[in-house]
Parts: structure tokens; sequence; C-alpha cells
């Protein structure tokens, strides 16, 4: 009877809790009524990784050569060597003559990506010592050769051709096995794709569509990072049709985040986080925007590995911490990417910016992950800082120890404590008419740290 009961009631009861979850539509009202799962807005420092066949010649323009931020992308050869409209074109076409011969053609460098140095689990150990808390992964920049191996990309893959290693399965592994969350960045389009020149929706239905599905399938990825999407209207590209399928069906339904790269009309405007680039790509400032969104640039002025990059081209540790600080007191997330070399390595220049900042997170991660922005940080004119809040707790952030006494306006309470974070010493504090001054304790501030936060407990 017991048994009998238990039966009624479940079936009772499954119904209900089936149709208490939301189904999406292929619309982007529906789409966009999804939201952000709260974990990636917690997150606030990501790892991008732009690796392929570009990863072989690793050679753009710089600034220095009077190249735009676009022009200086090493991960663009193949288009910039290919396109003769274009400004840079005979840079890249000397570049190539005279190192590989005018006859040896892009696609023969898929036996030179072997990618024989390739340690996933390093790069995870590295990832999660930087303090990153997600990666994304190019499973398929725009050339179209893909980090796994995909039906749709036969004989253009990393198992069929070069390393003949499944990249992105063995990186996944690895990443979510050190506890971070793993993405990946996905081009809609390929530049020299046969099928989507002469028919793009065709393209669409047969290709991309199939190819993105056993990607997320496949992998089960926290993140899926579309780009490329320039090209066509997010109608042609049927994003509402993939994303619908990815909130209601697919594996990763109840935690996946996307971001806003579905469409020649999307960017600010429809999918999950919205994306800046170098601080290009959009109209005004995102930071005054309320809705989740992520700033994704490399440590010098290139995606893909650049070889034509020196040292002065690498943004500082101090910088890259101060980047990081910048964004998320804004209310955005970090995505610093690296690019590694052809045989699989980070260059090492990388992991040490990558390890500076984690050492930095080490002392002042509270003040960064799961925080948001203080909504009254920009009546702030009398302060050089920086502001996050999480709860009741607000963090002042100073890239330069004050020599003096500041005092932060339009707090509104008494804090209950003011502390400095990762100092040992006694911090004091007169609360009155709404604000708060802070003396700095006397410390001989450690070199490399970058930036200090005050810790005013309860103060909101």
């Amino acid at each position: 009877m017991n048994k009998l009961i238990t039966t009624l009631i479940i079936s009772v009861l499954l119904p209900l809790t089936l149709s208490a979850q939301k189904k999406y539509e292929a619309t982007w009202e529906s789409i966009d009524s999804r939201p952000v799962p709260e974990w990636f807005s917690d997150a606030k420092f990501g790892i991008f990784i732009h690796w392929g066949l570009f990863s072989v010649p690793a050679w753009g323009p710089l600034p220095s050569d009077g190249a735009s931020v676009y022009d200086c992308y090493a991960e663009w050869y193949w288009s910039k060597l290919m396109n003769k409209d274009n400004k840079v074109n005979p840079l890249f076409v000397d570049f190539h003559n005279r190192n590989y011969g005018e006859k040896f053609k892009y696609q023969d460098f898929a036996d030179q990506f072997k990618c024989e140095m390739f340690k996933p689990e390093y790069w995870a150990k590295l990832f999660r010592e930087s303090g990153a808390r997600y990666v994304v992964l190019t499973s398929k920049h725009h050339e179209g050769f893909t980090l796994w191996q995909s039906a749709q990309a036969w004989n253009w893959n990393s198992v069929d051709v070069g390393p003949h290693r499944d990249l992105a399965g063995e990186l996944t592994e690895a990443v979510k096995k050190a506890g971070l969350h793993m993405g990946f960045y996905y081009s809609l389009y390929e530049w020299f794709n046969p099928l989507y020149l002469s028919d793009p929706d065709r393209y669409v239905d047969e290709h991309m569509l199939p190819q993105l599905k056993d990607l997320v399938t496949r992998y089960e990825p926290d993140i899926v990072w579309t780009d490329g999407e320039w090209d066509l209207p997010s109608e042609r590209w049927r994003s509402t049709e993939f994303l619908a399928w990815l909130y209601n069906e697919s594996p990763v339904r109840e935690t996946v985040a996307v971001n806003d790269r579905w469409g020649k009309e999307t960017r600010s405007v429809h999918g999950g986080y919205y994306t800046t680039e170098y601080d290009l790509v959009h109209e005004g400032k995102i930071e005054s925007l309320a809705h989740p969104w992520e700033e994704c640039r490399g440590i010098g002025s290139s995606f893909g590995y650049n070889r034509n990059e020196q040292l002065n081209d690498y943004s500082t540790s101090e910088e890259l911490v101060h980047l990081l600080i910048d964004k998320v007191s804004s209310g955005g997330n970090l995505l610093l990417n690296i690019g590694p070399t052809a045989d699989g390595r980070i260059p090492v220049i990388m992991q040490q910016r990558l390890a500076d900042i984690g050492s930095w997170l080490d002392v002042n991660g509270e003040a960064i992950y799961g925080t948001r922005a203080w909504d009254k940080a920009t009546k702030q004119p009398n302060i050089n800082a920086f502001f996050t809040a999480k709860g009741k707790d607000l963090y002042v952030i100073c890239t330069k120890y004050p020599d003096r006494a500041i005092t932060v306006r339009g707090v509104g309470g008494k804090p209950k404590s003011v502390s400095l974070l990762g100092v040992d010493a006694k911090v004091e504090f007169l609360a009155a008419g709404g604000n708060v001054t802070i003396t700095p304790p006397r410390i001989n501030p450690a070199d490399g740290r970058y930036a200090w936060v005050f810790k005013l407990t309860g103060a909101l």
C-alpha cells in the first residue's frame, strides 16, 4: 500500500515539477528573459585561450608599425594574407613568402601544429593558481580548424591531422578536475569554407548547428562564447533556435552562460552577458549598464601568440591587476587572454603575469569574487580608489597606498570595523554624517602588491 501511495504521489508531482521549469521559445524576447547564471557574475576573472593553426606562424604587425588594434591580431593571419584590400596585407605577404615561400599554403601549417609540449594538467594548475574561476578555449576560430574530432570538419581538426589529439577534451578534463568552469569560444562563420561562401543557409543547417551541438553535448561546457556573428543577422544564424535548444534540452541547460555575439544586430542587445574587446566594439560605455558584462583582451596586443611582440608590448603585472580592479569595480568580469605556442607551451612571460595576479588575489580576492559595483562609487571626487560591495561590506581598493587619511562619502552607516586585507595592523576610522574617514596604518607596503584593500565590515 505504501509503495502504491508513493507511486501515485510521484505520478502527480512529476508533471507539476516539469511544468514549473520554464521553457524558452526561439524568440529573443523569451531567450533574453533567462538570467545570466549567478556563478558567472560571481567569478569575475577568466582565462581566454587562442590556439590553432595560426599559432604556427604566430606573427602579426604591432601598434608601433602603425597597425590598428584589429590588425595586430596574429590569429587573423590567413585572412590578412589573402585579403589584398587590407592595408596590412603586404606585411603578411612579405613575412609569409620570406619564411615559407609563395607556394606554401595556410593549410600546410596543419602538419606543423604538433602540440608535443602540451600538458593540460599543468595549464589547469596555472589557471587555478592565477585566481581565475573559468576558462574559455577557442574550439574553432574563423579558420574552421577544430580542436576536437568534429564530423563536420573531417581532416581539418586536431585529431585527424596535426597533433592527433583531442585538445578540447584533454583540457576540459583537466580544467574541470581543477575545480574551474570550462567554456568554449566558437566562430559561427568560417572565412574560406566553400559551403559558407556559396550557401550560408545550408552551411548553418548542415555544418554549424550540428557542429555546435556536438561540442556542447560532448564536453558539457559552462560557457558558449560565440564570435564571427557580424556577417549575418541572428535570424540567418538561427541563433534563437540554438539557444532554445541549449536552455531547454542540452545537458548544460541549467548552468551554461552565453555571450551576446549571435548576429550582426545582437551585441549589447541580445543573448547573455555583453562583451567588450580591448574596450572596443560597443557604442558608449558598457560600464554604465546594469546587465552582466565582460571585457576580453590579451596580455599583449594580440590574442593568438605573436612572436613579433617584445617585452614592452606586454602589460605589466601591475597594469593587469589594475585592469581587473577597474572592470570588476565597474560591474564586469575580465577575460584575460593567453596565446600558447604551436608546440603547446604557455609563454613564460604570460605564466609570470598570471602568477602575479594570483598572488595578489590570494590576499585580496574577497574584494573581487562575488562582489558587485557600488552604486555610489561615482560620487567620490576626493579619493583615488575603486569600490566593490558584497552584502553589507564595502571594499575600498587603492592602487597606490594612501599617504594620508581618506574619506569615503555616502556610506550611510557606521562600519563594525575597518581592516586592511593581508596586513595585521589596526586601522583607525571615524564615521560621521554618512561618511567614513580612514586613517591608513603606517606600514612599509611590499613591492609588487599592486593595490591595497580596506574592508569596511557592515558599512552598507
